[in-house]
């Protein structure tokens, strides 16, 4: 069986976050193999899920934008893995995803307010978009680790 190896563990603060979680003992091949995809695409369903309960009336407004806030997270991510040959293109789609997650935040506020999902469901949905957040943002600041190198000749 093939070792599952890390890749690169981010610390922010007193949050510890281990990331790239990739199989085939080489790293992550495809945006697929980094637990910050997995984790944003998996919270994308469960907003999109959750956002099925609100009212028909919100069916113009509220619920788009949180679904295509919570899905923008996991896309802007994907982007940000094909752009590494470019740092500023890779921290621009990193900082993209950075700017959805918070929106989706927001919006989750929003529903909040108005009583569509109580107190605990925000808590939870908030909380795990926070560590999103700590981990994009952990990216961005090492770069450097992130960004595909030229090859040299020798």
């Amino acid at each position: 069986m093939m070792e599952v190896m890390e890749v690169m563990e981010v610390t922010s603060g007193p949050a510890f976050v281990a990331e790239t979680t990739a199989v085939y003992g080489q790293g992550p091949r495809s945006h697929r193999d980094l637990q910050v995809h997995r984790r944003a695409f998996e919270l994308a369903g469960e907003v999109s899920r959750l956002a099925r309960a609100f009212p028909r009336d919100e069916q113009y407004v509220l619920i788009p934008q949180l679904r295509r806030a919570a899905r923008s997270v996991h896309a802007n991510l994907a982007e940000a893995w094909r752009k590494r040959r470019y740092e500023g293109a890779f921290i621009a789609k990193l900082s993209d995803a950075e700017a959805e997650a918070a929106e989706t935040q927001s919006w989750l506020e929003a529903a909040k307010d108005e009583g569509y999902i109580d107190e605990a469901t925000f808590n939870h949905y908030f909380d795990r978009y926070e560590r999103l957040l700590v981990t994009i943002v952990g990216i961005i600041s090492h770069s450097d680790k992130w960004i595909l190198k030229p090859k040299t000749k020798a």
